[in-house]
């Protein structure tokens, strides 16, 4: 029997324990004949029973075991010589470079050499995969209990790494843990006739292996539970083997026993019995030591606080059910697959949802599953919808393999839960959804019978019926936008079906058949749209924008795939496309889409197989549509219709050419005529003549966007079009702002003209005053009183002020310098102003009509889209210097009242900019600031409440603009000072009227800049400090009233933080290890300045002592770490050697820092520092002395417990990674149900099942 060290097994009598008992004994009668496959016994399939059978020993309860002798494992000396072979078996096995057999079979020769010795190998195999450095001797396996062994080798375990081969990255322990496995899997395999049974091997290694998966060091308990779980399903694999020999047995002895008494051999029936008997015991035996791991080992691991344990328990039961169905796929180890569903780790749920797949793809075992589908499918269903992408993908696999077993199994509201996610940006979840949708809605129950049907209706395919069921399920999801998220959901499954167009232009074209209903409107557009994105899925062989990581090289099958499909849609709609459009010529929605169709063709099928007659009937039909529709989405489709069939490439170019110039020449000829008209008619002009000019200029301008129109000249037509709306100001804002987009396109093509050739300067001038005028036409629509042409204007002018910046010179383009406009100082303003205007307003105030519409809310929407792209066009002006800098500081003041709306735009902004010019970005930010602060000023009066809303937003707003600085103090230096700088400025800028007495009228706003104290260096902050007291008289340096707080906070905030900004000095992350401990020597240097200050002058401090300083603002005491230094080392105190980059002796020896403002404040400060060195010690008197020494005696002891509660911190942040493995001398009195009560149970099940159903018992 198993060591006292294991649970007492219970065996199949007792009820208590028979949920968890591995039972595989079979009554005879139940027992069939399968075939026998398997590898050639070796020797006899069992053990000769023992007449008086005697309970085992384990390895320690044996008797003495001699010394070690000079002996050898695997056929190798044991002793460890550098660059030899390997000699253990753990650096065989991790190597792998020997047959995985051979190396079993050379421990099993060893083992029965003298098996004390294997087995002591065997041992420190498995202590060695843990990682342990140490070794078990043979006078501690003699004398010593598992328990305290395991305990001796955690106190060798190397704690500097919390690494161990299990968990160690590279290929290396990849394949270690592959041949890991693989060494358990064959040692049982090839002991699984004799040794195994031996009553010493399997008890020995099941001892240890559940001693180790109890340890608190993880490493032991994660490989010893590996080890476990592998040999658990060794052991599985062995019982099968079992049965399948007493099935034999059995079926040869009911053969022989029928036979006649004549013929029946009786020597071979006792055989026989003998035969099953000893198959029997054996199979006893493994059943004991299958209950003894899953009991000892599995039973606790499953709920292990490591994610990783409790992986490779589910993945192993699994294998196990799946394996020996007969005696593990019950729901008393189904309930343990059940519960983990809702661990809180991925990486297990994921295990348990692979394990169950296994059972579910064999519908023969579905009876045996239909108690725990019942029990778990709504958690399952439930897991579609999990925060990890890879769970959802399993989870919707899983449900449908559910639904291919069981129609009934799941109910239309699971299902409907599944349907949508084929519309998931996710694409491997969409896909997964569409393969449910497809077994559900689209898969053909009769295809033979359908096929009947079809031929009958005079129809070429049988997919009419599921097509519209197709349409129907689009239309009913109400998601009509995605109707290209649903076609790639479902082009993996349902490719047969997506790509009959032949299907899908007969229900388009034909007139429905007797029996059949006829498609709606909204059906038709349904279907015309799937039919356009299934086009394109197939020419373009790649997901729709939003579903993936780009275009992906495709293989060479797909690629000629891709090809095939091309042809075979070219040739299909060469012919089919003209009619759809006959038909469907008055509906712009429909024609819209169709015309979509041809930039997807293999244009050279035309000429390839002489159908030109096909072109000419799609041209014309196009140019019908031209002449009919002026919707603009309708004209693009048209435009880039014509554009694509123009291509240079194909023969049809000539053919599309001549079509395009009649038509341009016509609406040209058109547009001029109703100009005139409307121009002459002035203010008399009728709504014919305004339908006139905006229907054709409309055409004109979808057709300038994709056609070079400049030799039409219709830039002059527009031109005076936009003239005699601003002088007369009666213009139609339609017309205007078609006008200005075609003028827009005119300017842009002669641009594409002249640097593609090479422009002569009389072109140069021509574009020049074109622009020229243009822009100021634009300028002067930005007072227009119509808002669409102002967003017109506004957007224009952005555009070509980018396009015709000093940029346009870039690239050896010399030659267009005439072209390069920058804007003046009127433009940028009016610019600013009407992005103020327009962009920062309230939504409810601009929409005070709209309330809780969904057609109300999508305007909302609309509108704030255009409010986005007016104020990311005018960014783009700063971002690229086209407009002065300090323009932003009225976007950047707007960050946190419109975060929700425009913060992305308005942060990027400041990245850009702060990577243009560090220190005019931080002029502009500080810049924004004073704006607000003065704001609040006009509206509060010079005695600010500090405590508003206002000013705390404020003060948030600078907060969040420190925090833009980022972590590399280094790189950000001079931008810091020069912002503190221009806000010690601004404080001090204005004295107050009333007296020098009272404070400067903009003194609070330093309690504004103190939010970036933090970003300023060490040494930089005595720099600011020194410069602040320049603005500061004896009187403001002692005044201690609530209006004079501001300044306090500021000087506190520049005096106090050295050590923080010591340790993040150094560009990048500073290890938050050594954030958390003091730095002593840096301290003196920190509080230099103030000691020098109160040797000269004495101390403010000490001076008015009988003054009362607010608590919430102490005023800083002295660190008593001063003294602890020699005084002379301190009077004598300068840079380190040593010191971190951007120290004082960098800005005093490199030219490059002596002219900034930051470089004169230090050589200034070391020239005072110079000046008052020799009287320093002088100064301090006896009484300072002793005050600062009291000081230090009282301060000693904060500094101790405030390193001892930074390393307590840091065991805290250790524990949470490692929260089983750092107590590892826990009392040895404790059993293993004592310390596993320690750890909390995650899957308690009586408490998940009343958690979830009201409950308060297990299901099972």
């Amino acid at each position: 029997m198993i060591t006292s060290e294991l649970p007492v097994l219970q065996d199949s009598s007792n009820e208590s324990g028979q949920a968890e008992t591995v039972s595989l004994s079979m009554s005879v009668s139940e027992l069939d004949e399968p075939e026998v496959k398997g590898k050639k016994k070796r020797g006899r399939p069992g053990r000769p029973p023992a007449a008086n059978k005697k309970p085992r020993k384990s390895p320690i309860e044996k008797g003495q075991m001699g010394p070690p002798r000079g002996r050898k494992a695997n056929g190798l000396a044991q002793h460890n010589g550098e660059g030899g072979d390997p000699v253990t078996l753990f650096e065989v096995v991790k190597l792998g470079k020997s047959a995985m057999q051979s190396v079993v079979d050379d421990w099993i020769e060893s083992y029965k050499q003298d098996r004390d010795l294997a087995l002591l190998d065997l041992i420190n195999f498995f202590i060695q995969c843990s990682g342990c450095k140490g070794t078990v001797r043979i006078e501690m396996f003699r004398n010593m209990q598992n328990a305290e062994i395991i305990r001796k080798m955690t106190e060798e375990f190397d704690e500097d790494s919390g690494d161990y081969p299990l968990t160690m990255p590279g290929p290396l322990w990849k394949k270690f843990r592959y041949n890991f496995c693989e060494f358990i899997g064959v040692l049982i395999r090839q002991c699984q006739y004799s040794i195994i049974y031996d009553e010493y091997m399997m008890d020995t290694v099941i001892s240890l292996l559940t001693g180790l998966s109890d340890s608190q060091v993880r490493a032991f308990r994660h490989t010893s539970t590996l080890a476990a779980m592998k040999l658990m399903t060794a052991l599985v694999n062995v019982a099968l083997n079992l049965s399948i020999h007493q099935d034999n047995t059995q079926r040869q002895y009911e053969a022989e026993r029928n036979k006649m008494v004549g013929k029946r051999a009786n020597e071979k029936l006792e055989l026989l019995l003998q035969k099953r008997k000893e198959l029997q015991e054996n199979q006893d035996e493994i059943e004991n030591m299958m209950n003894s791991i899953f009991k000892g080992i599995f039973v606790h691991r499953y709920r292990d606080a490591i994610a990783e344990i409790r992986a490779i328990c589910i993945e192993e039961i699994g294998v196990w059910m799946k394996m020996y169905s007969d005696a593990f796929l019950n729901d008393s180890y189904l309930k343990y697959v059940g519960w983990t569903l809702h661990d809180r780790q991925g990486e297990v749920r994921l295990k348990c949802l692979k394990a169950l797949q296994n059972l579910y793809t064999n519908r023969e075992l579905f009876p045996k599953l239909e108690l725990f589908t019942n029990r778990f499918k709504d958690r399952i269903v439930s897991m579609t919808l999990d925060k990890e992408y890879d769970v959802a993908v399993e989870a919707i696999r899983l449900v449908t393999l559910i639904l291919q077993g069981s129609e009934d199994a799941l109910s239309n509201e699971d299902c409907e839960n599944v349907y949508h996610l084929v519309y998931s940006a996710h694409r491997p979840v969409a896909v997964a959804a569409g393969e449910f949708l497809h077994r559900k809605l689209f898969s053909r129950h009769d295809p033979q019978a359908e096929e009947a049907l079809a031929k009958r209706r005079g129809r070429s395919s049988p997919n009419g019926n599921l097509l519209r069921m197709l349409v129907l399920f689009f239309l009913e999801s109400e998601l009509h936008e995605h109707a290209a998220y649903l076609v790639d959901s479902l082009w993996e499954s349902s490719q047969e079906l997506l790509k009959d167009w032949e299907c899908m232009t007969e229900l388009l074209l034909e007139e429905p058949v007797q029996g059949e209903e006829v498609l709606s409107d909204r059906q038709e557009n349904a279907l015309i749209e799937l039919t356009v994105c299934t086009i394109r899925q197939a020419a373009e062989a790649h997901p729709p924008v939003g579903r993936g990581t780009g275009k992906r090289v495709l293989t060479a099958k797909e690629r000629k795939t891709q090809i095939d499909d091309k042809n075979k849609l070219t040739e299909h709609f060469i012919m089919a496309l003209p009619m759809l459009l006959s038909k469907y010529q008055t509906d712009s929605e429909k024609v819209g889409n169709l015309l979509q169709i041809p930039q997807f063709f293999d244009l050279d099928v035309y000429s390839a197989g002489r159908m030109e007659k096909h072109l000419d009937a799609l041209l014309k039909q196009t140019k019908f549509v031209v002449e009919k529709h002026t919707e603009t989405d309708v004209l693009e489709a048209c435009s880039k219709t014509y554009s694509i069939l123009c291509s240079e490439e194909y023969t049809i170019m000539n053919r599309v050419d001549i079509a395009r110039s009649q038509l341009i020449d016509e609406m040209c000829d058109r547009f001029s005529h109703s100009v005139e008209d409307l121009l002459q008619e002035g203010e008399e002009a009728d709504d014919d003549d305004i339908y006139n000019v905006l229907s054709t200029l409309k055409r004109l301008t979808a057709f300038h966007n994709a056609h070079d129109l400049t030799r039409w000249d219709l830039f002059g037509n527009c031109y005076r079009l936009l003239k005699t709306g601003i002088e007369q100001g009666s213009m139609p804002e339609q017309i205007a702002v078609q006008a200005l987009q075609c003028s827009h396109y005119s300017i842009l093509w002669q641009l594409v003209k002249i640097t593609d050739g090479s422009p002569s300067k009389d072109d140069l001038v021509a574009l020049r005053r074109v622009c020229k005028s243009f822009l100021a036409v634009c300028q002067q629509c930005l007072s227009n009183v119509n808002t669409p042409v102002r967003e017109q204007a506004f957007m224009l002018l952005c555009d070509l002020l980018m396009i015709f910046s000093h940029q346009l010179t870039s690239g050896s383009r010399e030659a267009l310098q005439p072209l390069v406009f920058n804007p003046d100082s009127n433009l940028q303003n009016e610019l600013l102003n009407f992005v103020l205007d327009h962009v920062f307003i309230d939504q409810d105030d601009e929409n005070q009509s709209m309330e809780g519409d969904e057609e109300d809310e999508a305007n909302k929407i609309e509108a704030l889209h255009k409010r986005r792209n007016l104020l990311a066009a005018f960014s783009k002006l700063i971002i690229f210097d086209i407009v002065d800098m300090p323009a932003a500081a009225d976007i950047f003041k707007h960050y946190m009242k419109y975060y929700n709306d425009y913060g992305d735009i308005i942060k990027e902004t400041l990245s850009k900019t702060r990577q243009t010019d560090k220190i005019q970005c931080a002029k502009t930010l500080i810049l924004s600031l004073q704006q607000l602060f003065n704001e609040l000023l006009q509206d509060q009066g010079p005695n600010l409440d500090r405590t508003s809303s206002h000013v705390s937003g404020i003060k948030e707003l600078a907060r969040r603009f420190a925090l833009t600085f980022g972590l590399d103090q280094i790189k950000t230096r001079e931008a810091v000072a020069t912002l503190h700088k221009d806000g010690i400025e601004f404080a001090f800028k204005y004295q107050n009227p009333k007296g020098a007495e009272c404070p400067p009228t903009n003194l609070a706003f330093l309690e504004v800049l103190s939010e970036f104290s933090s970003k300023l260096l060490r040494q930089d902050k005595k720099t600011v400090h020194s410069y602040l007291e320049k603005f500061l008289t004896e009187q403001m340096m002692e005044r201690r009233e609530d209006v004079w707080l501001p300044l306090i906070s500021y000087r506190n905030s520049l005096l106090t933080g050295g050590d923080e900004d010591r340790m993040s000095v150094t560009s990048g992350s500073s290890s938050s290890k050594a954030g958390s401990i003091r730095s002593k020597k840096g301290r003196p240097a920190i509080n230099k300045k103030r000691i020098e200050e109160e040797s000269m002058e004495g101390s403010w401090m000490l001076r008015n002592d009988s003054l009362q300083t607010p608590g919430a603002l102490q005023t800083p005491q002295l660190t008593s770490t001063v003294l602890r230094e020699n005084p002379r080392q301190a009077a004598e105190h300068m840079p380190d050697q040593d010191s971190e980059p951007g120290s004082e002796s960098d800005f005093v020896h490199n030219p490059q820092m002596q002219m900034s403002w930051l470089g004169q404040q230090k050589l200034e400060e070391v020239g005072r520092k110079d000046r008052t060195a020799m009287n320093y010690m002088k100064a301090r008197s006896g009484g300072v002395r002793q005050t600062v020494r009291g000081l230090m005696e009282d301060d000693a002891e904060p500094i101790f417990e405030d390193v001892m509660m930074s390393s307590r911190g840091q065991l805290e942040d250790m524990n949470e990674e490692f929260e089983d493995t750092m107590v590892i001398d826990l009392p040895p009195s404790r059993n293993r149900r004592e310390r596993a009560e320690l750890r909390p149970d995650f899957f308690d099940s009586a408490a998940m099942i009343e958690d979830e159903s009201g409950f308060t018992m297990p299901m099972f």
